[in-house]
């Protein structure tokens, strides 16, 4: 491993292309090339697909891969991660989009961007990490529902001119237009969909069971193979499916100007919960990614410098024509299997898609819907844990409730709202779960002298144990061993104290031993230590209870 691989992180704010570019070479140099135009060939149908089902142009996807995708590579905490728009975008995009309109949503974008800014500036990247996997896998199989949901309509080439944002709608739609769709849109689709399928499974499968390598089949995408193709059949046999040309005019050929949307107070108000949404996934996205790529690579990825890219990216990108970016699964392990080894990879595909706007634009004229629509499909099918449904028997009910509940408010009713749940269900799982741990043994009870040994975490789920211990005092003293209590919170504290006056009450000695480095520092910030008699403190049980059974023999 080089000496590189594990840097130190956290102490200064420091893009990865600093230290990845250090005895950077020839060889690597051709390597990261090699590996941006192939990431770059990946990214120009999904770019302009996710735009495109977020309710924005096809340019739209492609000028954020290029100015977003170029400055989340040289600004990162990552060596190999790629940045652009996201599958995971399209739900929220579309539903700001359809409710406050295209100029909000520039505003939404640079507003998350600034939320990101200031959680790597304030150094919150690990705190992403405790979001439960339960929740993220419900919000993830739920959004990839509502993508694929949001294509049947380019699938089937329904006759709808604008879509709802919302499940219910969605379906609805769809029902009163389905016998209206089109055989040519659904049999070009079908097509692309099983050739997608077939060049990423099938063909590999049949190669190595043969023995014959797959080495050139896996390095051609087959999302490329799929666009190719259909957009060949399209313009040789004129099929009359909607094309990226028939609904918004073809792609131009030069990257957009800066535009400032009008910035109103209510605006930015109506717009907090929606951003703050784009940001939270945006962040969730990111940081999976990265950890992901470095499972791959063997290094560790800075996460409050990745915010902080993500950040600058989201705030420049959308003033540029563009759409909310993260860092992107599928493009990164791309990166990484074509052989990346810095960011400069991932700049190269930014530019490689640059040279595809100025130079080969007019050829995605004839680019069929329903094409992209497939590539979709897949990506959301993908994109999705479906085995965690199949699992979930496996695991408890608090679990198993969680993921099914966020997994169906995404769907049903809102991203936002369906986080907000889970992570709610996800504390108290948490509380009630260590709550249960927290336990009291009781070593010895006599009329005169009781000791008692806890364990856990002293805190405001489980004080009703303190509490308890109130009932049934002894006569002369009370021994609490807390050489096992590992964590003791205010309430707890104050659980103690409470009980320490309850105690001096009734003429009764409260003597704590054991007392670990966090407990006795917040015994002694929240003043129970100076409130209990000098020497009622001791290092272990044996010595607190041999001073019990003195002050019992004194009574």
């Amino acid at each position: 491993m080089p000496a590189d691989a594990l840097p130190q992180v956290d102490k200064v704010f420091q893009p990865k292309i600093v230290v990845a570019l250090q005895g950077y070479s020839r060889q690597r140099l051709v390597q990261d090339i090699g590996a941006g135009l192939t990431v770059g060939v990946v990214a120009l149908p999904l770019s302009m697909a996710f735009a495109i089902a977020s309710g924005l142009t096809p340019e739209t996807g492609l000028f954020t891969a290029i100015i977003a995708g170029f400055l989340i590579s040289l600004l990162g905490g990552s060596r190999v991660q790629v940045g652009g728009p996201a599958g995971a975008f399209i739900v929220i995009v579309y539903g700001i989009v359809q409710v406050h309109g295209v100029a909000n949503l520039i505003i939404a974008t640079a507003m998350s961007g600034a939320m990101l800014l200031a959680m790597g500036l304030l150094r919150l990247g690990t705190l992403v990490r405790f979001i439960p996997v339960s929740v993220v896998i419900g919000f993830s199989n739920g959004i990839a529902v509502l993508i694929a949901l949001s294509q049947i309509k380019d699938f089937l080439g329904l006759p709808v001119e604008h879509m709802p944002a919302d499940f219910v709608g969605i379906v609805s739609t769809i029902a009163a237009h389905l016998q209206a769709f089109s055989p040519w849109a659904l049999g070009l689709a079908s097509g692309s969909l099983v050739l997608l399928v077939a060049w990423q499974f099938l063909l590999p499968y049949f190669l190595r069971t043969h023995g014959w390598s797959t080495k050139k089949v896996s390095s051609v995408p087959g999302a490329v193979v799929v666009l190719v193709s259909a957009t060949l059949l399209t313009a040789a046999m004129d099929l009359p499916v909607q094309t990226i040309g028939t609904r918004f005019g073809g792609i131009p050929s030069a990257l957009p100007a800066l535009v400032l949307p009008d910035f109103q107070w209510a605006n930015v108000r109506s717009l907090l919960m929606p951003a703050l949404t784009l940001a939270m996934l945006g962040a969730i996205e990111s940081l999976l990614c990265a950890r992901v790529a470095d499972a791959m690579i063997a290094d560790r990825h800075d996460p409050n410098q990745e915010l902080v890219a993500q950040g600058i990216a989201n705030l420049v990108t959308p003033f540029f024509g563009g759409m909310p970016a993260t860092g992107t699964i599928a493009r990164t392990v791309t990166n990484v299997k074509s052989g990346a080894t810095s960011p400069v990879a991932g700049m190269v595909h930014a530019l490689t898609l640059l040279v595809v706007i100025l130079v080969a634009a007019p050829l995605a004229f004839h680019i069929p819907l329903p094409a992209l629509s497939a590539i979709l499909m897949f990506v959301a099918w993908n994109m999705g844990d479906w085995r965690a449904f199949a699992q979930l028997q496996q695991f408890r009910l608090p679990y198993r409730s969680t993921l099914l509940a966020v997994f169906l408010l995404t769907v049903l009713v809102d991203l936002t709202v369906a986080v907000e749940v889970g992570l709610l269900g996800a504390c108290l799982t948490f509380i009630y779960r260590i709550s249960s741990l927290t336990r009291s043994e009781r070593v010895l009870e006599t009329p005169e002298v009781q000791v008692h040994r806890l364990y856990g975490a002293l805190f405001f789920g489980a004080v009703q144990l303190i509490e308890d211990l109130e009932l049934h005092l002894p006569n002369s003293a009370l021994v609490l061993d807390l050489k096992n209590v590992i964590y003791v919170d205010s309430t707890g504290a104050d659980a103690l104290h409470n009980l320490a006056k309850a105690c001096r009450a009734r003429q009764v000695r409260l003597l704590l031993a054991g007392v670990s480095h966090q407990p006795q520092d917040i015994f002694q910030r929240t003043g129970l230590l100076a409130s209990l008699p000098e020497g009622d403190l001791f290092a272990d049980v044996a010595q607190a209870l041999a001073a019990a059974q003195a002050l019992a023999s004194q009574s």
